[in-house]
């Protein structure tokens, strides 16, 4: 199974991670993306996720079938949230699971940078000083374009 969601509800990694489990495959790797408290010197009270869904589950499939041809697993799936999430909630969830350690964290790796600089999922942070701001992710953006091919 290779899988992009977008997902309005919250949802549990384990149940997730069950359903990539493979006898054939000794590594599993996951990735958790939790909404923190602070950004830029700013105390963060809260996010707002917008997705513009038909483009971003049809990049998000895309990302996800390049990491099946560029690595040798079995199956992976990625969930993002849509919607307000609160400090602590989980905003994005990568697993990947293949035969050995070393490809299911490079696809891990790979899926979770890719989709944050390519998928159409902008992320508004409220503050407790009253303002607000969307945020985009600099910092994955130039580690995806350093990926080997």
């Amino acid at each position: 199974m290779i899988e992009f969601r977008i997902s309005e509800n919250s949802f549990e990694p384990e149940t997730e991670r069950g359903r990539i489990a493979e006898p054939s495959c000794g590594g599993y790797v996951s990735f958790e993306g939790w909404v923190r408290d602070c950004n830029e010197g700013q105390q963060v009270l809260r996010l707002e996720y917008q997705a513009y869904e038909a483009l971003a589950l049809k990049e998000g499939r895309r990302i996800m079938a390049e990491a099946s041809k560029r690595f040798p697993i079995a199956n992976a799936c990625c969930i993002h949230r849509v919607g307000e999430l609160e400090i602590g909630d989980l905003a994005v969830w990568v697993g990947v699971s293949a035969g050995h350690r070393d490809e299911a964290f490079k696809a891990c790796r790979y899926i979770i940078d890719e989709i944050k600089h390519r998928v159409p999922v902008w992320k508004k942070e409220h503050y407790a000083s009253g303002d607000s701001g969307w945020v985009n992710c600099e910092a994955c953006a130039n580690h995806a374009n350093d990926q080997p091919a």
